[in-house]
């Protein structure tokens, strides 16, 4: 379960991490990572649209992510804002391949943050 310290409610984190964080993206799911000056821990939001499929679907696909989530967002320093967007080839995929795409996603857009000559966005 991923800790309620740990996950992005607010609209203008999601809009802030999607807008101007690195991203990095595979077959089943995009992830978009920037870093903040705010010392809080890092935080995680998931965006999974009805083009994944129904209700059922998607939160099955949302929970599956999160336990995923849950065992890599300690590894994050902290301020780091992360924002999982699901495709619709996530709802058919395998945990095994969501979890390669997740590992492949987050260091694609770590390299590109770490390109990035700009400094962190405050919060």
């Amino acid at each position: 379960m991923l800790p309620a310290a740990h996950r992005m409610r607010r609209s203008a984190d999601f809009q802030q991490t999607v807008r101007r964080g690195a991203r990095g993206g595979r077959d089943t799911l995009v992830v978009h990572l920037t870093t903040t000056t705010d010392p809080g821990p890092p935080a995680v939001g998931l965006v999974v649209s009805k083009a994944v499929g129904n209700a059922v679907t998607r939160n099955r696909v949302r929970r599956r992510l999160r336990a995923l989530l849950a065992a890599r967002v300690h590894r994050w320093a902290p301020g780091t804002l992360v924002v999982v967007r699901a495709q619709p080839d996530a709802a058919s995929a395998t945990s095994a391949q969501l979890a390669r795409d997740l590992d492949g996603g987050i260091a694609a857009a770590e390299r590109r943050a770490a390109r990035r000559p700009e400094s962190p966005v405050s919060a």
